[in-house]
């Protein structure tokens, strides 16, 4: 497996606050991209989907939602791990989206930095890293 440091997350959020709180959170442990936005989102990883193993976006934003960034996304970038991290509850769309295997797991905010650490290390050995 690669060093945890050599693991690239791409984090999508909104809100600038949360998107400095999941850096702080995760810096020491994983290499973290963020973006403010889905469509940012997209441009991340186009530059950087050489580095990029797994993507955590917010559900709710503006223009574009988690879900439909998401779709976007593993259209183009399919060997990446997805997840959604949401404040509000579990809904019928990421429903469909976990049963779909759109995403891998959800998320709920404020977000849980074990439970966050134990889903990457589960996506890494599924992915084969």
């Amino acid at each position: 497996m690669a060093d945890k440091k050599d693991i690239t997350v791409l984090y999508v959020d909104d809100e600038e606050l949360n998107l400095f709180l999941f850096e702080k959170s995760f810096e020491s442990i994983y290499d973290v991209v963020t973006a403010l936005s889905g469509v940012e989102g997209l441009q991340k990883l186009e530059a950087h989907h050489d580095k990029i193993i797994v993507v955590i976006s917010d559900m709710r934003m503006p223009t574009m939602n988690g879900i439909q960034f998401i779709t976007q996304a593993k259209e183009k970038f399919k060997n990446i791990a997805y997840f959604i991290l949401t404040a509000f509850d579990y809904n019928e769309e990421i429903e469909k989206a976990l049963d779909g295997k759109l995403i891998q797991r959800f998320f709920t905010k404020p977000f849980d930095i074990a439970e966050i650490q134990e889903a990457v290390e589960e996506a890494l050995s599924e992915l084969d890293l």
